[in-house]
């Protein structure tokens, strides 16, 4: 049952890998790309942002949010390593709490909703016409606000899904092993879910460097590590706005048992160079 009553939480971001942008996939989070952009210092990935509420989450609405639940939210600013937030969540409308990730100046960073049942938002998901894995196109195409390219299913990849990998990444990203992402009877953390929608993206396409705005995700089945987890999309949407290019597209994820995981509609700039001179 959700505590209905606001709570709040209190942590110090951190980055999860060295700050060194020839090793990073995505070079918006090594200093020295961000400060070419105009940003302060390296920006903290969105979904290990977004993924530092959730055991707030599981404090406020308990563990049926992982199996039965939903999220949504979007990035208003950036936040960087040694920034002190603050996470809030306050009761909404039934079983829904609105989330605020905001910094010691009282900037928020990340705003949301979180809530029981299925996600109200994605009642027009587009689940991809296949789920089959298959290698990355060589060469990988670059990706381009192109009308011709909405409408289409991406090539599905596998990753891998074992207990070290959720080590590792717990580890990097949390800096914690605490159940019920740690010991032997551990699950797959949702933020690291969420993460896998940027890495189908690069499966399918030649990113230089993005930046994640915004999620609608619903968790239809909690899972342990162990085996691959396939990850689907289908194109909805290429726009582009203030001269930055975005891309939306539906993301399935499905575990190595045939169980379908999590379903999210993935919003980012994809070209994080647009626009800048």
């Amino acid at each position: 049952m959700a505590i209905a009553k606001t709570g709040e939480w209190r942590m110090n971001a951190f980055l999860d890998h060295e700050d060194d942008a020839a090793l990073i996939a995505n070079p918006i989070h090594s200093t020295e790309f961000a400060r070419v952009l105009g940003f302060t210092g390296p920006l903290v990935g969105g979904a290990t942002v977004w993924g530092w509420s959730v055991s707030a989450i599981l404090t406020t609405l308990g563990g049926a949010w992982l199996d039965q639940g939903w999220a949504r939210f979007r990035f208003r600013q950036p936040v960087y390593p040694g920034d002190e937030l603050r996470i809030t969540l306050s009761p909404q409308n039934g079983d829904a709490f609105f989330l605020r990730i905001a910094n010691s100046d009282g900037v928020e960073c990340v705003l949301g909703e979180v809530g029981l049942g299925p996600n109200p938002s994605l009642v027009n998901f587009q689940s991809p016409n296949c789920m089959d894995p298959a290698p990355p196109p060589d060469p990988r195409p670059e990706l381009r606000v192109t009308p011709s390219l909405v409408g289409f299913s991406w090539i599905p990849m596998a990753t891998d899904a074992s207990a070290e990998t959720l080590r590792t990444y717990m580890q990097h990203s949390h800096r914690s092993e605490a159940s019920p992402f740690g010991g032997k009877s551990s699950l797959l953390h949702p933020a690291w879910l969420v993460g896998r929608a940027e890495a189908l993206m690069r499966h399918n396409f030649n990113i230089s460097s993005s930046i994640h705005t915004q999620s609608e995700v619903e968790f239809l089945a909690a899972s342990p590590p162990g085996g691959e987890v396939i990850i689907g999309g289908h194109c909805s949407a290429l726009y582009e706005r203030k001269g930055r290019p975005f891309v939306e597209f539906d993301c399935l994820i499905r575990g190595s048992d045939g169980r379908d995981l999590v379903r999210m509609r993935h919003t980012t700039i994809f070209d994080a160079t647009a626009g800048v001179s």
